[in-house]
């Protein structure tokens, strides 16, 4: 490790500047959390850090809230691994207001076993490196996996843009179950607090989306899922996801009082490279709390989600949903993995989906 990734003396940040960022309000708060006993007495379990960013020309209705995936936190949005700017940043620069979560027991939301219940385990470092970023040295993995190319450096341990990148992994809670239930609450707290926005999630954090709407129907404008947890009905570190894309309930019509009154079935995949996954069985129960508003699932050339995101639309799709599956080749753009934000085209791919927010008429 040889330091930043970019320079970090006022001079040098001034000199390799994009030009003014003009806002007029940045600062943070937090979503507080329930109350609890622990040995130590009363506390606050789960409490979730926001950071906010307005601009000065600001130019759309509905703000953005961007929540990250898996051991990651907030910051995966303010920069790249190789020192620019972030999806924030891209966004504000277009007069979009940003609320940027860690969610709860990730970044600077703390985590106490005490509180939130035993860690799960440590991601291996080896994962990160060969699943995020050099897939395409691994060809028999998955089919799309050759395609990757968007990793800045070598993206092995000990150059200095993988340990940056390593070094903002943390923990997880254990049960998925109570960390989805607490990020839930979390969001529709979040939710009441800022009023309508368009949700913007990743990987493990699409979840998170599924749930504020349900909670929060007529606050959610849109939901843009960028590779969310999938495939429906799959088993996941500490749990499965057991209602279709959560592991904690969501509203079913007719209602589902548990996960084994959802009747299931293999569909086959339509596409080459890709997976089955497994729908509901017909008459499919609608999720009434996820309609009447655009979805979209944002899926990568070259990740391993290229083989089963399809699941999730396809699950949504059957139960009344509005959406779309946007897949980043179609659109031009090539050779992105799993944490397309953090690559070294991540501008490209944030100009794609502010297409489609246009597109949707939400700016």
């Amino acid at each position: 490790m040889t330091g930043p990734v970019k320079p970090v003396r006022p001079g040098e940040l001034h000199a390799a500047s994009r030009g003014a960022l003009t806002l007029a309000a940045q600062g943070f708060f937090w979503v507080s959390g329930e109350r609890c006993e622990t040995s130590a007495g009363p506390a606050l379990r789960a409490p979730m850090y926001v950071e906010y960013w307005i601009p000065q020309e600001l130019r759309h209705p509905w703000p953005l809230i961007l929540v990250h995936g898996g051991g990651g936190q907030g910051l995966d949005f303010l920069g790249t691994v190789d020192g620019r700017e972030g999806w924030v940043h891209w966004f504000v620069r277009r007069g979009h207001a940003v609320y940027v979560v860690d969610r709860p027991g990730h970044g600077r939301a703390p985590f106490h076993p005490d509180v939130l219940g035993p860690m799960g385990p440590l991601l291996p470092t080896a994962f990160l490196a060969e699943w995020f970023c050099h897939p395409e040295r691994y060809p028999d993995r998955y089919p799309q996996a050759r395609l990757h190319d968007k990793w800045p450096g070598p993206g092995t341990f000990g150059d200095r843009l993988f340990d940056h990148f390593l070094a903002s992994a943390g923990p997880h809670q254990a049960n998925l179950a109570q960390a989805h239930r607490d990020v839930q609450r979390a969001m529709a707290e979040l939710l009441d607090a800022v009023g309508p926005a368009i949700l913007l999630t990743h990987s493990a954090g699409g979840p998170a989306g599924w749930l504020a709407a349900d909670a929060r129907p007529n606050l959610v404008k849109a939901i843009i899922a960028v590779e969310p947890s999938g495939p429906p009905f799959t088993e996941r570190a500490g749990g499965t996801l057991q209602w279709g894309l959560t592991a904690a309930p969501l509203t079913f019509d007719p209602p589902a009082a548990s996960p084994s009154e959802l009747q299931l079935e293999e569909r086959a995949p339509v596409r080459a490279g890709t997976v089955a996954c497994r729908v509901q069985k017909e008459p499919a129960r609608r999720l009434p709390h996820l309609e009447g508003f655009p979805i979209v699932v944002v899926t990568a050339e070259a990740s391993w989600m290229a083989t089963d995101n399809h699941g999730v639309v396809d699950f949504l799709r059957q139960a009344g949903a509005h959406i779309e599956h946007l897949r980043l080749e179609d659109h031009g753009v090539h050779g992105n993995g799993h944490a397309m934000m953090l690559e070294i085209n991540s501008d490209t791919v944030a100009a794609v989906i502010e297409r489609w927010i246009a597109a949707n008429g939400l700016s």
